[in-house]
């Protein structure tokens, strides 16, 4: 894989996450001056785990999005496709039933799921619409989906900072504490390239999502999306 290339092969970006494994969660921290671990508290509040609820957790990683919701009873699936982050998440969650999956093709039947979320992860499957299909079709009549993902920051002046923070200031201080920095600079570029908020919002849409919203966070740096699906 190029450092440039936005051509997502599914097997590329797997090793590359396969290699990144070990020290993910705390390059996220350092990266994000401590944002995600609030990113994750707002997810975990919208997906509103309940006990016994059936919840998938897509592009789980090493499961730390995952906890939240075991804690408060619900059966979480962590999915993943990167082998390498799921032995992680073993080594440190040995009880959560991590399950290697690809979004665009998920190894579960179809309406199983009360809520399926996916935190950070949408960008880097190679067919956003397939996945999204995917995430409708395990998900039961009624259900929910919460997506959080980089966006757009709203104010206009922030937003080109942003952009110079992340394509000048991300890859040497990935360098600095991750084990795979070229994995860093893939991952800005994907961001930089990724749909604003109204244009994820209308592929939600698209596959049949309904009541689709959005909700801005740190300045629109992340958005959380939502949606439910019909009844009927």
């Amino acid at each position: 894989m190029t450092r440039a290339s936005l051509d997502k092969q599914p097997h590329e970006v797997a090793a590359m996450f396969d290699d990144v494994a070990a020290r993910y969660d705390l390059t996220n921290d350092v990266l994000s001056l401590g944002q995600a671990r609030l990113w994750r508290k707002e997810v975990d509040r919208a997906v509103a785990a309940r006990p016994a609820e059936r919840i998938l957790d897509l592009a789980a990683g090493t499961g730390t999005s995952s906890l939240p919701f075991a804690r408060t009873g619900a059966h979480v699936v962590p999915c993943d496709f990167s082998v390498g982050m799921l032995r992680e998440g073993k080594k440190r969650h040995p009880w959560l039933p991590f399950t290697a999956g690809d979004g665009t093709k998920l190894p579960f039947a179809d309406e199983v799921f009360d809520a399926v979320t996916i935190s950070f992860g949408l960008r880097n499957i190679q067919d956003t619409d397939a996945a999204l299909a995917e995430l409708y079709r395990v998900t039961k009549p009624g259900g929910r989906v919460v997506i959080c993902e980089f966006s757009e920051p709203t104010w206009g002046p922030f937003r080109t900072v942003y952009t110079e923070y992340l394509m000048r200031a991300l890859p040497p201080v990935a360098r600095a504490v991750s084990s795979n920095p070229d994995a860093y600079v893939y991952l800005a570029e994907s961001i930089r390239s990724w749909p604003n908020q109204p244009a994820l919002a209308a592929r939600l849409q698209g596959v049949g999502w309904s009541k689709v919203a959005w909700r801005n966070l740190t300045g629109g740096i992340v958005a959380l999306h939502r949606g439910v699906r019909p009844t009927h």
